[in-house]
């Protein structure tokens, strides 16, 4: 019966959610200071911080949507939904998170504490009526998880380029629109009532449009990631390899390192869109990154180059 119960409360906790929050750890990656132990405790505290608030605001959303969660094919299943949790136990689990998160927040910067403070009441406004309202819902979705990134920054003062943050931005925006467009696909051939009951927003989507959404964010996406890639300042290394690296080749292909992680984000765009339109995944981007073992596998390639990058072949980049 416990072992039951604790597996309901784990469920309740969405563990597979806090993948998101490793976008934190973005600033000091970038920055060339994730070797520092200060910096990166205080990343990992934020780390923890948005783990256990974003664990409060599932709940949240879970105990707003019991009713319309016993309609959807898939959230019928979470325990609220099916009674195996109770809501006064829910709401006493999700007022511990808020509280210690808060207060951890405290002694993080102040600066931290207060983008905590905002993503907590844009979530909760979220969850309780910006969700049924359309495009509304795809932005706030978005708002995230750009600030996730940006809390990265203010915990530990490093910052990332304003060419990152537009990355950030048209990802986060991708990644919306992507879920919502699954979503649609998955209750499709229910009733226009019953669409409108399990969640309104959906009702004034078309596939159309989300298609043109999707679109236009996975070209921003991969846009701007070359930006970032090509106007960052990486001058640390220039290779002396002889015939490998001759003196006639243009300048920018011995100092531009960071450019070859643009193969595996391209890789891993086209994966997951081949993941919402060929498989019908996208509905939560956790699950595809676990289960899909290539996006897996790219998405490890891309971080391998981008440690290998800034922390060994561009030494001054640090």
């Amino acid at each position: 019966m416990r072992k039951t119960k604790f597996y309901s409360v784990l469920k309740l906790l969405r563990p597979k959610q806090w993948i998101k929050n490793f976008a934190v750890f973005a600033a000091i990656v970038f920055s060339g200071q994730l070797l520092d132990g200060n910096v990166f405790f205080k990343t990992l505290v934020a780390f923890a911080i948005f783990c256990a608030l974003s664990s409060a605001i599932y709940i949240i959303n879970d105990i707003l949507d019991v009713k319309k969660d016993r309609l959807h094919p898939f959230k019928r299943f979470r325990p609220l939904a099916r009674g195996e949790l109770s809501i006064s136990f829910a709401i006493l689990l999700s007022a511990v998170l808020i509280i210690g998160s808060l207060f951890t927040s405290a002694f993080v910067t102040l600066a931290f504490l207060l983008i905590v403070i905002f993503y907590l009441i844009l979530q909760v406004s979220y969850s309780a009526a910006l969700k049924q309202v359309a495009v509304i819902d795809i932005l706030m979705l978005a708002a995230g998880y750009i600030i996730r990134v940006l809390a990265g920054e203010f915990a530990t003062g490093y910052h990332i380029s304003v060419w990152l943050l537009l990355t950030t931005i048209s990802l986060s925006l991708f990644l919306a629109s992507g879920k919502r467009r699954q979503e649609l696909t998955l209750i499709s051939k229910f009733p226009a009532a019953q669409i409108s009951a399990t969640r309104k927003s959906l009702s004034h989507y078309s596939e159309r449009l989300l298609d043109v959404y999707i679109g236009v964010f996975a070209t921003s996406t991969f846009i701007t990631y070359s930006f970032f890639t090509f106007f960052e300042d990486q001058t640390g290394f220039k290779p002396t390899l002889g015939i490998l690296f001759p003196d006639y080749l243009p300048t920018f292909l011995t100092r531009k390192w960071l450019m070859i992680t643009i193969l595996p984000v391209v890789y891993g765009l086209m994966r997951y869109l081949q993941d919402i339109y060929e498989k019908h995944e996208g509905e939560s981007p956790e699950k595809v990154f676990l289960s899909d073992r290539p996006f897996f596998i790219a998405i490890l390639i891309w971080v391998f180059l981008v440690v290998f990058v800034t922390y060994f072949i561009n030494p001054a980049y640090q």
